[in-house]
């Protein structure tokens, strides 16, 4: 797919990120970069960057975010820039026409949020957030293993962890251990796979209350660096719990227990091999079982072709925004506020039932 059918993605800056999805953008059958801005590089710093990471020739460097943004020959932005920015950026995106690919966590909270969620809804753009996990095509397979009422049943319980050993240079200096960048620490980017984990698994129904566990670590300027939650879907006798660490040994998992059936996944957010996947299930009709996902792209380039896909479905056929994501990421985004509120309030419940 080339030339008209191709959605054209400028891209916010120069972070190391941006290396791995300008790869993915590269891959997309459907997709293609068309224009960088950064304003923490020279211009010549800005080319030499696209050059070293396959831009192609045609790519337009612009000196600042409100160029790009502007630009007539854009479809779609990809916001690779500290969580504090983006209610400017993204709003200014929308209202210029430009639909959004935005990391998470996609704010500082649910409020910043709603104002892109407001400005997305006005301007009739397609929203989705950075979670790459949730496209590869294993999660599609584990949602409906969950969704089976016979091998799986209702879920009873679900337990998901997300944590790594950082090293002293990361945890003295990442953005997402400073107040004025990303500012919620391990909660908003770790924590963000584990909570869309566990909504995920109850078909993405938004608990009733919210409980910090003990044991949060914060750093000195109040950042959480390791904490765990528990989750209580109440009228459903549905419990979950969440950790995630910038302290501890790397673990991807995910366990989710029904009544009929359990599933298991040990690198959910970054597979141990980059096209194939696996997670195994237990059932009283099954048994023990391995269950291998054969995908031709990673899963960063299977964000970016859907993303792509809907961005095309609205640019050629008047098609609306698919809202699912927006929903999601809002879901997780209150999640997240509800953690931090019980770690802020000496670990009291949280209600969710007004929210």
């Amino acid at each position: 797919m080339a030339g008209d059918s191709q959605i054209r993605i400028g891209i916010l800056s120069c972070s190391n990120i941006v290396r791995k999805v300008s790869r993915a953008i590269n891959l997309a059958p459907n997709a293609t970069i068309a224009a960088i801005a950064s304003i923490n590089n020279s211009i010549e710093e800005t080319k030499s960057f696209a050059a070293s990471n396959n831009f192609p020739p045609t790519a337009k460097i612009h000196s600042s975010y409100e160029s790009l943004l502007e630009d007539p020959d854009l479809d779609a932005v990809y916001f690779p820039i500290p969580a504090s920015l983006h209610v400017e950026w993204a709003v200014r995106a929308a209202q210029n026409g430009k639909h959004i690919l935005l990391d998470k966590p996609v704010a500082l909270n649910v409020s910043e949020f709603d104002q892109i969620v407001e400005a997305c809804e006005a301007n009739r753009i397609q929203f989705m957030d950075g979670t790459q996990w949730m496209h590869n095509p294993r999660t599609a397979e584990i949602k409906e293993f969950v969704n089976d009422p016979v091998s799986f049943g209702h879920l009873k319980t679900v337990h998901s962890c997300f944590s790594f050993a950082a090293n002293e240079n990361f945890l003295k200096n990442d953005v997402r251990v400073k107040p004025g960048l990303d500012g919620l620490g391990a909660l908003g980017d770790a924590g963000w796979y584990t909570i869309q984990a566990a909504l995920l698994a109850n078909n993405f129904k938004l608990p009733k209350t919210v409980t910090a566990l003990p044991g949060s670590i914060l750093n000195d300027a109040g950042i959480v660096l390791s904490c765990g939650a528990l989750l209580e879907w109440e009228e459903e006798g549905i419990t979950g719990t969440i950790y995630c660490s910038f302290l501890a040994n790397l673990t991807m998992e995910i366990t989710a227990i029904g009544t009929n059936g359990t599933l298991r996944v040990h690198d959910f957010v970054i597979p141990f091999q980059e096209t194939e996947s696996s997670f195994t299930t237990t059932s009283s009709r099954a048994c023990y079982k391995e269950h291998r996902v054969v995908n031709e792209l990673p899963q960063e380039a299977c964000m970016v072709t859907e993303f792509a896909r809907l961005v095309g479905e609205i640019k050629s056929r008047g098609a609306k925004p698919d809202g699912f994501w927006l929903s999601v990421s809002r879901k997780t985004q209150l999640l997240v506020d509800a953690v931090k509120e019980s770690i802020d309030n000496n670990l009291e419940p949280v209600s969710l039932s007004d929210r």
